[in-house]
């Protein structure tokens, strides 16, 4: 058919399809109508815009003028484009039919070739049989020899003669490579002869060359596992089997770089190879090592043995090390590192070990012995510290033996096991003292001439002594067993309080059970005075380290040890007390006004108790004195105020006056008789007695007020009570400059300054008798 015919029916067959109007199209159509109308509303919405019809119709021909202008350029150049396009194709075919008639002639000439090929199949398969005859009839010498090569080498190998057993080996194993080789045909050739059946034939027959192999490979690891024992007494099968090693490690890298030159030709690996030799021979260094190593003591490991055991390895490890760097290193080639290679093997060996070790419940000596062995006898001088093996491997590369993590735990659980074994004994060393309380002597002098039992010196020492013992691991096993001590010695003061108190109750139930009991509660205050000093130097131990984690201090041992001493103190001042009391009941009364002897048994009873306190420590001594002085003042105090004596004349108060006077001053030569300061705070006690007198012995009530103030100012905690009672013993003074005292008190009441300790505080005006009577009734 023509182009001419075809173009014409494509004609008739498109002026026969209905034309399709898109619905796109007639939208936008419709959306052009729309902004066209709105636009020209918007533009002619008066008559007189209809002047400008005329130029807004130019304007508009123009732009669509323009428009369809670009539009035909752009038409234009899109079928410029298809008519090359087109072009390109045309040539495209014409090429496709060259190529087609190109195929067309080679196929022919293929097919005349064919029966050419035929004829050359069958000379190669004529080639292939020659050459398998002519293998086999070469080889036939040496096929009739393999049965007796085989057994030969089986009894060189029995008798240990491996240098010999290999070379006969390698020479059965080059017959089986050529056997097979030369049944494949040469390199290269074409297809081959050597089927599956042909070279399992060949594999069998050989298959004592194999067996061989296993039993050299036995022996051989034998005589390496062993080396390290045998080298001794005769090196020389060991070196035999590293030379056949690297003889095996070059046959291996002569087939792999043959393979990889052939790597096109199919070529394959003998069998069993590669047989990698010198990695195994590593491998049953590393074993032999392992094995070696648990042997020694390891029956006897757990338990008490375990320092032992760490001690028969170190012994074991430098005994094997100074074997292989001085025997078996001039035994195997340079390149081996046989020190670096067993040191790796050690390490690994350790780690395992260790960590087997770390998981059992061991008590405190043991993990003290670990610790110890791998912190510091592992990585010192006279182990892997050696500067010759240091300079073989550096052994952090091979990281810890103990990782952090379980240093960490191994730590605590030292920690913990040191703190039951402290409670313990605490506890046993506080019934020791308890037991000592109830003996029916003196208490211990020291060589300062204090008093002391046995307690601190048991706390004190066991306390360094973990301190001291910790250290030897790391400073911060120190600081976590001195934060244990001293937070146990917390709970022992706890208790030791405790039972300070219980002393005291069963003294007050029976006071004379235990003639010695103020000496032995002046030998606790001295033994919390020592556990105080041996407190604070561990404490100093840890500040001395701040970077540490346990550098922030508890100060629970201070408190607790400070509130021990506070209520001994306490005891002692009530035992005073009671000594106290029957002379106390007779002061200032009607009979100590006239005989006065009271004071002079009051200073008997104190003089006493002082010479008893110097038996205590420094600065509970001095402390002592000073309460001792001060309960004496307060309790004098306390008997004014309970008016047992109201003055009826100025005869009385004089006499009152006077008496007091006296008391002062042979309290204060008393105190000075026994080293006391007569000042404690901003308050002198003694001075207050006089204080007091002068208040009684004012001649002129009127001028009772100035006395009163200046009683005051210098003891500002004393209360309108107080003075009352005062003005009461006096007996004389009105009521109106009573309530100008008293309203002066009110209106002018100090505060105290720092640094006073209040007396008046601790003392109670008794409350009046006076009966009040109904609002309605008259008093009697």
């Amino acid at each position: 058919m023509s182009d001419g015919d075809t173009n014409g029916r494509d004609n008739h067959e498109d002026a026969l399809v209905p034309v399709e109007v898109w619905p796109e199209l007639e939208r936008a159509e419709c959306l052009a109508r729309g902004a066209a109308l709105k636009w020209a509303s918007g533009v002619f919405c008066r008559p007189e815009h209809l002047e400008r019809l005329g130029q807004y119709r130019k304007r508009e021909s123009q732009r669509t003028a323009s428009i369809h202008s670009r539009l035909k350029s752009v038409v234009q150049s899109y079928l410029e484009g298809v008519d090359w396009g087109l072009g390109q194709l045309r040539e495209a075919r014409a090429e496709l039919r060259e190529v087609s008639r190109d195929m067309h002639k080679v196929n022919l000439e293929s097919r005349k070739n064919s029966e050419e090929v035929t004829t050359l199949e069958t000379l190669h398969e004529v080639s292939v049989n020659h050459r398998q005859l002519l293998a086999a009839v070469s080889n036939l010498p040496r096929l009739y020899k393999v049965r007796s090569m085989v057994l030969e080498t089986e009894r060189l190998v029995e008798s240990r003669r491996l240098l010999e057993a290999h070379a006969r080996l390698m020479e059965l194993e080059r017959w089986q490579d050529e056997v097979l080789l030369q049944l494949q045909g040469p390199r290269g050739s074409s297809g081959t002869a050597l089927t599956s059946e042909n070279e399992e034939l060949v594999r069998n027959y050989f298959s004592g060359v194999g067996h061989l192999v296993d039993a050299l490979a036995k022996e051989l690891w034998a005589v390496v596992g062993s080396g390290l024992t045998l080298c001794h007494q005769n090196p020389t099968p060991f070196v035999s089997a590293v030379r056949i090693v690297e003889r095996e490690e070059a046959l291996d890298q002569f087939f792999l770089e043959e393979r990889r030159s052939t790597l096109g030709h199919n070529t394959s690996m003998p069998p069993g190879r590669p047989r990698c030799w010198r990695d195994r021979f590593f491998k049953v260094m590393e074993e032999a090592v392992s094995a070696r190593f648990r042997s020694v003591s390891y029956l006897h490991t757990q338990g008490p043995g375990l320092a032992s055991h760490l001690s028969a390895l170190q012994h074991c490890i430098m005994g094997d090390l100074s074997t292989v760097r001085h025997v078996l290193e001039q035994c195997v080639p340079a390149h081996y590192r046989l020190t670096r290679a067993y040191l790796r093997s050690c390490h690994q060996f350790l780690q395992t070990h260790l960590g087997l070790v770390s998981g059992w419940e061991l008590e405190g000596g043991e993990i003290f012995a670990v610790l110890n062995w791998v912190l510091h006898i592992y990585n010192s001088s006279e182990m892997m510290g050696e500067p010759a093996l240091v300079a073989e491997l550096d052994i952090e590369d091979l990281g810890p033996l103990i990782s952090q993590e379980g240093l960490e735990q191994l730590q605590n659980k030292y920690v913990q096991k040191v703190r039951k074994s402290v409670s313990e004994w605490m506890h046993k060393a506080l019934e020791v003292e308890l037991t000592d309380w109830q003996r029916d002597q003196e208490p211990d002098i020291d060589h300062e001439g204090c008093y002391h039992t046995s307690l601190p010196t048991i706390i004190t020492q066991m306390l360094e002594e973990n301190a001291r013992v910790a250290l030897m691991i790391s400073k911060a096993l120190r600081d976590q067993t001195i934060q244990m001590g001293l937070y146990e010695m917390e709970n022992l003061l706890s208790r030791f309080r405790d039972a300070i108190i219980e002393f005291g109750k069963e003294h007050r139930r029976d006071p004379n059970i235990n003639k010695f009991y103020l000496h032995y509660l002046l030998a606790c205050i001295s033994n919390c005075i020592i556990l105080k000093t041996s407190t604070e130097s561990l404490q100093q131990q840890l500040c001395s380290f701040p970077s540490n984690r346990y550098s922030r201090i508890s100060l629970g041992p201070l408190a607790a040890l400070d509130r021990a001493v506070r209520k001994a103190c306490r005891l002692v001042m009530d035992h005073l007390l009671f000594e106290l009391q029957p002379h106390l009941q007779e002061l200032l009364s009607r009979t100590w006004l006239d005989q006065g002897d009271v004071t002079s048994n009051m200073c008997g009873v104190l003089e006493r108790h002082c010479e008893i306190y110097n038996r205590v420590r420094e600065p509970c001594r001095q402390r002592l004195k000073e309460e001792c002085q001060w309960l004496t003042v307060v309790e004098y105090v306390r008997a004014l105020m309970q008016k047992r004596l109201v003055c009826r004349s100025n005869d009385e108060r004089n006499q009152l006056a006077q008496r007091m006077s006296q008391d002062a001053q042979q309290l204060r030569d008393h105190h000075q008789s026994m080293e006391i300061d007569g000042t404690i705070g901003e308050v002198n006690p003694t001075a207050l007695i006089l204080a007091l007198a002068d208040i009684i012995n004012v001649k002129d009530p009127g001028m009772l007020i100035l006395d009163i103030s200046g009683l005051v100012a210098k003891y500002p905690d004393i209360n309108e009570e107080h003075v009352s009672v005062l003005l009461d013993v006096r007996g004389d003074v009105p009521k109106d400059v009573r309530k100008s005292v008293l309203d002066f008190l009110e209106k002018n009441a100090p505060p105290l300054p720092p640094g006073y300790r209040p007396i008046f505080t601790e003392i109670l005006v008794p409350s009046s008798s006076i009966q009040f009577c109904l609002p309605t009734a008259k008093c009697t």
